[in-house]
């Protein structure tokens, strides 16, 4: 009796510290990561996502290329962030101490923490459209009043069960999630079989440059890119796995948690697209589902709930990375104050489509360089053997450098790459070099390049190596 209490007390405190996560609390199972990571991405910008695709001239079949292969690719890179938490049992930005030093990490933990409550308000505001147009089939006209309502309650319910901690988001996602896939079924069936889809829709004729700039972009948006933007998530939810796990068992669950519904939801947005040609979320759905208002009321607001509550829990994370000594609840419940009014503003203000290209586009102007740099580190330089009570020594006291100059260096250079090819809908993330090429996004490609041939080149040229693997290696 006496160990199972010890073993509860060890799970409430790794989930709202940031300290390594004690081997008797590591009870996350290979299921409980596949519906995590399932459930967060059973959201309806997904669907939007895909539809943006035949919004911006492509084929059905051009749309749903880039879907699979832009997803198979990117996932596959998601799932070695993922087994960085099982090996080291710390969250994501507390690794990135390793290769950017014990304050240098202050950097990349504060452009995550920011990512993840812009991602919360996100979430939220893109369905609140769709919720709208659905309760007016139902007989109730609302308006922005009611969209601020919806939003604040969804805001409430996810802001309460990240604070709670890892065990309420894993049984919310282990309960829900299934009974969602059913909805997204039969909402798949109806799509499928009683609506207008044009299988054959063969776009606006693009070729040439025009062809290659919207496949880039859409490979930037939900390809490649949208792998990239979880895997500062990954550690975060992976370090409460048992190493006795096996790590093909993980890998798989995590990869294929995030690719089937990913992939699932653009092709469903793609082929809702070819009906109406736009990628407005109230539009797409409410065209085709009046008669399953009800049920994809339910889908559609449990889509963001399930995300955000992994962007909040993470946010709260990042805080504490910084050294900040406050409690994670209250965090969360600060996280949600702020997203909640940042939503708020995305409500009143902005076209959506140039939005919410802008933002994800911005996402990959950080996360791409940063990921570089880790996978070169843990799994080149560190060769995956992390001295874990050295990221958690205070500034001074730990053999870590403060700042290491090497990562932040290459980082800076592989940002300004990233938006230097970027072509987004806003001006100003359409880069030069992106221009020159006649709006080819080639944005995650180049920063995650330059920042880890800088990286690799300033170990090399520095001596750098030699003290990273001295710096850091398990006592």
């Amino acid at each position: 009796m006496a160990s199972t209490v010890d073993g509860l007390e060890a799970t409430e405190y790794a989930e709202h510290s940031l300290m390594p996560v004690p081997d008797e609390a590591r009870t996350s199972t290979v299921a409980h990561q596949f519906w995590i990571w399932t459930g967060a991405n059973v959201a309806p910008i997904n669907w939007v996502l895909g539809a943006l695709g035949i919004g911006l001239g492509l084929s059905l079949v051009q749309t749903i290329a880039v879907l699979v292969v832009g997803n198979l690719i990117g996932m596959a890179v998601f799932g070695f962030f993922v087994l960085m938490g099982q090996r080291t049992s710390v969250s994501q930005m507390v690794l990135s101490r390793s290769a950017f030093g014990r304050r240098g990490a202050y950097l990349p933990a504060a452009l995550q923490g920011l990512l993840a409550v812009g991602w919360c308000a996100v979430n939220t505001w893109i369905i609140l459209d769709l919720v709208v147009a659905l309760f007016a089939k139902l007989g109730y006209h609302g308006g922005t009043g009611l969209k601020i309502v919806v939003a604040a309650v969804i805001m409430a319910l996810q802001v309460w069960l990240a604070a709670v901690g890892f065990r309420a988001i894993a049984r919310f996602e282990r309960w829900t999630v299934p009974v969602t896939l059913v909805v997204l079924c039969a909402m798949s069936v109806v799509a499928w079989t009683h609506t207008d889809v044009k299988w054959g829709y063969s776009g606006a004729g693009l070729h040439g440059a025009a062809l290659w700039s919207a496949l880039s972009t859409i490979m930037t948006a939900i390809g490649i890119g949208w792998g990239i933007t979880w895997f500062a998530y990954a550690s975060d939810y992976s370090r409460f796995v048992p190493r006795s796990v096996p790590r093909r068992k993980l890998y798989l669950a995590s990869v294929l948690g995030q690719f089937i519904p990913t992939v699932w939801l653009g092709i469903f947005g793609a082929t809702l697209g070819t009906i109406s040609q736009t990628v407005d979320p109230g539009q797409l759905v409410v065209q085709a589902f009046g008669a399953l208002a009800v049920p994809v009321i339910l889908l559609v607001i449990h889509g963001p709930i399930a995300t955000n509550v992994l962007n909040i829990y993470s946010c709260g994370l990042c805080a504490q990375t910084l050294d900040w000594r406050i409690d994670r609840r209250k965090l969360s419940y600060g996280v949600g104050v702020f997203a909640f009014f940042f939503t708020i503003v995305l409500i009143l203000n902005g076209s959506f489509a140039s939005s919410l290209d802008g933002w994800l586009g911005g996402l990959v102007t950080w996360v791409a360089p940063w990921a570089a740099i880790m996978l070169i580190h843990f799994y080149w330089v560190r060769k995956q053997d992390i001295n874990v009570p050295e990221l958690f020594l205070p500034p001074g006291r730990s053999r870590l450098s403060d700042v290491s100059w090497s990562a932040t260096g290459a980082f800076i250079l592989g940002i300004v790459a990233t938006w230097a090819f970027e072509y987004g809908v806003p001006t100003w993330l359409q880069g030069p070099a992106a221009t020159a090429l006649g709006g080819i996004d080639l944005s995650w490609l180049a920063g995650g390049a330059v920042a880890g041939l800088a990286y690799v080149a300033s170990l090399m040229l520095g001596g750098g190596l030699v003290r990273a693997r001295l710096a850091t290696a398990s006592p």
